[in-house]
């Protein structure tokens, strides 16, 4: 009896000096200390990896703009204050187009770095339609296009639209060269990515013309460069599936830039 009441005795003090060390150890240095278990170390990495992963697929979720549909193409007559920023330039002051047959469009476009950008351009009120639905057939292919402003920006200077590779429509002007009334100054006619695309003639002396002058090494046709406009491309289908004709395939000179509708 005594013996076993001695067995019993020591295994309550070991009982107990293991509960010390437990406390000691496990629970009374977790207020200061971190306790180097494999379960919770194990569960801290699961849960740091969970959260981690959550955090990147965030990073990495872009930012959805609202989607641009044809609808924001828009149509729209001259206002006052269109007519302020083209008075004296694109619509000079022997003007014979009223500004009734003429409207103003503000499309959208992909420019050369991938980037959408609001372009904004005059044409007769005879071709609006078909051009929103062109530019915006273009759009939603991506095709690249460098830039699209009034005229006007660059002084209603073509030359400098051009050289700048403007893709653009109404400027009340003479045909270079001529004294003939350009399809332009009816609001009828659209040059697109014209640096790439340029406008090649003969003159009197019969030499060669190109216009812009910048756009001399995209004279060759037979070369393969971005941004040219041929009966493959894409801009070239669009404009004659709407009745257009292309001054790529006139006889006498050629216009790759150019685009009209009469």
């Amino acid at each position: 009896m005594k013996k076993k009441f001695t067995h019993t005795l020591i295994f309550c003090m070991v009982a107990c000096g293991l509960g010390y060390a437990f406390y000691r150890f496990y629970l009374k240095d977790t207020k200061t200390t971190e306790v180097s278990s494999p379960i919770l170390s194990l569960t801290d990495k699961l849960h740091t990896l969970i959260n981690n992963t959550s955090m990147k697929q965030e990073e990495t979720i872009p930012v959805s703009s609202p989607a641009i549909t044809e609808a924001d193409f828009t149509i729209s007559p001259i206002t006052e204050e269109i007519k302020a920023r083209i008075n004296g330039k694109s619509y000079k002051a022997d003007c014979t187009i009223p500004y009734e047959e003429l409207r103003y469009l503000t499309l959208y476009y992909v420019d050369f770095n991938g980037v959408i950008q609001k372009g904004e351009m005059i044409v007769n009120k005879a071709i609006a339609q078909d051009v929103v639905e062109i530019f915006y057939a273009l759009y939603t292919a991506k095709y690249p296009i460098e830039q699209m402003k009034l005229v006007d920006e660059f002084d209603a200077d073509d030359e400098k639209s051009m050289a700048a590779n403007n893709t653009s429509c109404f400027n009340y002007r003479t045909i270079a060269g001529t004294t003939r009334i350009s399809n332009h100054a009816k609001g009828l006619a659209i040059d697109v990515n014209p640096l790439y695309n340029p406008y090649v003639r003969s003159n009197s002396a019969g030499e060669t013309e190109v216009l812009p002058a910048n756009g001399t090494p995209y004279v060759d046709r037979s070369q393969g460069f971005a941004y040219k406009i041929d009966t493959n491309d894409l801009c070239y289908q669009e404009f004659i599936k709407h009745g257009f004709s292309w001054g790529g395939a006139w006889n006498y000179s050629k216009d790759y830039q150019h685009f009209e509708k009469k």
